[in-house]
């Protein structure tokens, strides 16, 4: 086998490169996926490179590693289908995500999404998650002062896009109240 365990591969992976991404393109459908079924097998050489077998054995070996590779690849795709299926059940029946009712609401959306993405964040971490100003300072890694300093500049902003949309500000700060 050799006493250059970094020489044998770079041995391997010159040898056997191209016949195993040709093996991994042709069982994955997207290449970036073959890519990782490739990076992982040879990461698996590394770490075993003195079990690998010496000649073309090599390369059979390898091929056995990444049909390990995309099987466990498969499974974790599946499971993710199976969860992401059933968190998407759970979220369509979860008062969390209903829609309010009436043309206020929705233009107050509209408003809210018009917002720059920081200011958006600052009220949902307010509204949604109720945080307190140095709550949210622990989440954005800022100070406390720099939090109610930017805070009220949304509101501000905020305030100013629902009335030119002609949305009643004073229901906006009821609905901020009940967490919408």
């Amino acid at each position: 086998m050799g006493d250059d365990p970094e020489g044998r591969f770079e041995e391997i992976y010159a040898s056997s490169y191209r016949p195993l991404l040709g093996y991994a393109l042709r069982r994955c459908p997207d290449p970036d996926d073959a890519a990782d079924v490739v990076a992982e097998t040879f990461l698996v050489a590394w770490r075993r490179v003195t079990e690998v077998p010496e000649g073309d054995e090599a390369r059979l070996w390898l091929f056995g590693v990444a049909r390990k590779v995309l099987a466990n690849q498969r499974r974790g795709e599946r499971r993710h289908e199976q969860r992401t299926a059933a968190l998407r059940e759970q979220l369509a029946a979860s008062p969390l995500v209903a829609r309010p009712p009436g043309d206020d609401l929705s233009q107050m959306g509209r408003v809210f999404r018009a917002l720059p993405e920081d200011d958006r964040e600052l009220l949902a971490l307010v509204a949604w998650e109720r945080l307190d100003p140095g709550q949210i300072a622990k989440v954005l890694g800022i100070s406390r002062n720099a939090v109610r300093v930017r805070l009220y500049r949304a509101r501000r902003r905020f305030a100013r896009g629902l009335a030119e949309a002609g949305v009643d500000h004073s229901y906006a700060v009821a609905m901020e109240g009940s967490g919408l």
